[in-house]
């Protein structure tokens, strides 16, 4: 079984996570590096926080639950977010315990070859973009 490592420094989010669940349904042990430097586009930042916003699932009066239900962690909600292009059975299951996001590059995965896929390449038409270290950040996640 071989183990791939990827950097995810200027990768779009979505692009990313279905590269990462195709190899995993087949296999193979990845691991994600500087998870938060990950990029989400959309129309403008206010979209992009509210759709977020909205997973989070906030505590309100007419929703009393006192957790929320999306979590703020960049490396989590990378992982989460390849968690939801796999299927929700027993091989997905089994394919995401073989996922491991890193919030940098951790010293046992320093000198492993890293591979770059999905670049944002700026079209011609206006996209924003975001890290999900700036998503992360709206959404109350505070480093330690």
């Amino acid at each position: 079984m071989l183990m791939k490592v990827i950097d995810a420094e200027n990768a779009v989010l979505g692009r990313l996570s279905t590269y990462v669940a195709k190899e995993v349904l087949k296999g193979e042990e990845i691991r994600i590096v500087n998870a938060e430097k990950a990029i989400v586009t959309g129309t403008d930042k206010k979209s992009i926080l509210e759709r977020y916003k909205h997973k989070m699932n906030l505590r309100n009066i007419a929703n009393p639950r006192k957790s929320p239900k999306f979590s703020r962690r960049p490396d989590i909600l990378v992982r989460k977010t390849v968690w939801g292009m796999l299927p929700h059975n027993k091989r997905g299951r089994e394919a995401y315990k073989r996922v491991k996001v890193y919030l940098k590059v951790p010293k046992e995965l320093e000198k492993s070859e890293k591979k770059k896929i999905a670049q944002f390449k700026e079209k011609e038409r206006k996209v924003r973009k975001m890290t999900v270290l700036e998503i992360c950040k709206e959404l109350g996640w505070r480093p330690a």
